[in-house]
């Protein structure tokens, strides 16, 4: 029988630990966790606004913007999403500041006690600890990132005061479907009866106006009940009670600033221009066209999937004139022939990098998905392609690093910086 750690384990015991009881990493399914929460009172977090925050890409650029802009403005703020990038304490966050080792211990410990002989998977508990941390910590929001899809994420187990669907692609097929009718009804599984639904893509699939419909939330779409518009440098919001115009071009997406702000009118429908800019302007987030480098320049981006391939093809336009140098690694399960030759028409040379996970789709198989004509080299580790790559760049040339939280992880483990 195994040994369950205890106060005095180290965290990386406990993660071991949770990583090796549950039969499998997904188990879908909110009856589970929802018991254990309950037996521990965290389905309800009293007086604390939730906004859960769910959709394929831009999840994440939209807690960062959100929490920095309500801190910003006078508001504790916790934040829990997924994956994490370097340390697993990175997935609870409380005022501005990564959860303790010990905080998430004692919550491991609560929660192993709680659940008697109900099994949870390793995102399961990590969902009840942030729970059960941020009740502890008595904030004014709380901003939930849906882990994958929405009606079934075991963050889906808090009725939120405001759910947001950033954007609506395929992936993960296998838990979500394979058109974007499937994947939609899935996302919009955390609306909630006569509570704000904001949506942050305008191209919706019917499913997400019928639950919408079903559940009688009330839904906000991009183009219709809110809007923004880019004027070279600066971009103006027009929302249904706050309009601002001459905003900063934030670092990150402006679409989800957008929707960002769409939540942020909810919440304060007065607040000012000035924290709203402050706030847009230090927003940040690892891993998403994170400058890591000047000379050579070099970004990263976790973009893993066509809809961010899309986005990051886009964005590297900014770059033109420039030589263009990929370092990518990706997951076998993503569908990585599609985010390559999306972005092989501004890629000039790629190295592709195995992944040291068991999910790791091969270098030799990511250079086969090149175009007759494109030039690409497989490697077996992120530090034998990049030393080989810096040996190939000159001045004026730029590198990104992408293709999964993986690849941007093992490379800046490479400690470069």
């Amino acid at each position: 029988m195994q040994t369950v750690p205890n106060h005095q384990s180290s965290l990386t015991t406990w993660l071991d630990h949770l990583m090796s009881i549950h039969p499998t990493d997904i188990d879908m399914g909110l009856d589970r966790v929802s018991s254990v929460a309950k037996s521990m009172g965290l389905t309800d977090l009293g007086n604390t606004k939730v906004i859960t925050v769910g959709g394929t890409n831009g999840k994440g650029t939209t807690c960062a913007m959100i929490e920095q802009i309500m801190t910003l403005a006078g508001y504790r703020v916790g934040v829990y999403s997924s994956p994490h990038m370097l340390k697993y304490n990175e997935r609870v966050r409380v005022a501005g500041t990564n959860a303790s080792d010990q905080a998430l211990i004692d919550a491991f410990c609560a929660i192993d006690q709680a659940r008697g002989q109900i099994s949870l998977t390793f995102f399961e508990y990590a969902t009840l600890a942030g729970l059960m941390i941020f009740k502890q910590s008595k904030l004014d929001i709380v901003l939930l990132e849906v882990g994958l899809g929405g009606r079934l994420d075991a963050t889906n187990i808090i009725d939120a005061d405001i759910s947001v669907v950033t954007s609506i692609d395929i992936d993960h097929q296998e838990y979500l479907g394979d058109t974007r009718e499937l994947v939609g009804r899935e996302k919009a599984g955390i609306f909630r009866s006569g509570r704000p639904a904001i949506v942050g893509d305008s191209d919706l699939p019917p499913s997400v106006i019928e639950v919408a419909n079903d559940t009688g939330a009330q839904l906000s779409v991009v183009g219709e009940a809110f809007d923004y518009t880019l004027h070279g440098d600066s971009w103006d919001f027009n929302g249904a009670s706050l309009s601002l115009s001459g905003l900063p071009v934030p670092q990150l997406p402006l679409p989800n600033a957008a929707t960002a702000l769409a939540v942020v009118e909810l919440l304060i429908p007065s607040i000012s221009q000035d924290v709203v800019q402050q706030g847009l302007l230090q927003a940040k987030l690892t891993g998403r066209l994170e400058r890591f480098s000047d000379e050579p320049l070099i970004l990263l981006d976790v973009a893993h999937n066509p809809h961010a391939a899309r986005y990051l093809k886009q964005r590297l336009g900014a770059y033109s004139g420039r030589r263009v140098v990929a370092l990518c690694g990706m997951l076998k399960d993503k569908d990585y022939q599609t985010v390559i030759s999306t972005l092989d028409e501004v890629v000039d040379t790629w190295y592709f990098s195995d992944l040291d996970c068991e999910r790791s789709a091969s270098a030799e198989r990511l250079v086969a998905c090149l175009p007759q004509g494109s030039i690409g080299y497989p490697f077996e580790s992120i530090a034998l392609a990049y030393r080989a790559l810096t040996n190939n760049i000159c001045d004026g040339d730029m590198v990104i690093v992408f293709g999964s939280f993986y690849t941007v992880a093992e490379f800046k483990n490479l400690n470069l910086g």
